[in-house]
């Protein structure tokens, strides 16, 4: 019996013990970094929404109204000049899952407002579920 190969018992616990060790310290790290890049992902994509209504006022004369919102974007809402589609894909949800905000002609803080409420989907909140606006992208 001595002659055969393979690992004991003690040695297994050991590595299991060593790689929970190692998910315990890292893990939390890199899942801090998940909720980071979603911020960004969000941030770009408003800043890229941004340029596709600055487009679509550029060609109508104004931005699209509250009640037409981001889909007059890809949609011809019956507007003369409309160039469309300013998207190359359906508007984006957000990187949580929910749709982007978007209140124009005029904006509570510029000529359009567009914003994400972040992870929780509730206006405000701190780190990930804080909101990610239009005007606040404008600044940085």
């Amino acid at each position: 019996m001595r002659d055969q190969r393979g690992f004991t018992l003690i040695e297994l616990l050991v590595v299991i013990i060593v790689l929970g060790l190692l998910v315990g310290l890292v893990g939390p790290r890199l899942f801090g970094r998940v909720g980071q890049s979603k911020v960004a992902a969000a941030r770009a994509q408003i800043e890229l929404l941004g340029a596709s209504l600055d487009q679509y006022r550029l060609d109508t004369g104004s931005y699209p109204t509250t009640a037409q919102g981001l889909d007059a974007l890809q949609r011809n809402p019956s507007v003369t000049n409309w160039n469309g589609p300013y998207l190359k894909k359906d508007v984006p949800k957000d990187p949580w899952g929910n749709p982007y905000k978007y209140r124009c002609c005029p904006g509570q803080r510029g000529d359009y407002d567009l914003w994400s409420e972040g992870a929780d989907g509730q206006p405000g909140g701190e780190g990930e579920n804080a909101d990610i606006t239009s005007w606040e992208n404008a600044q940085k």
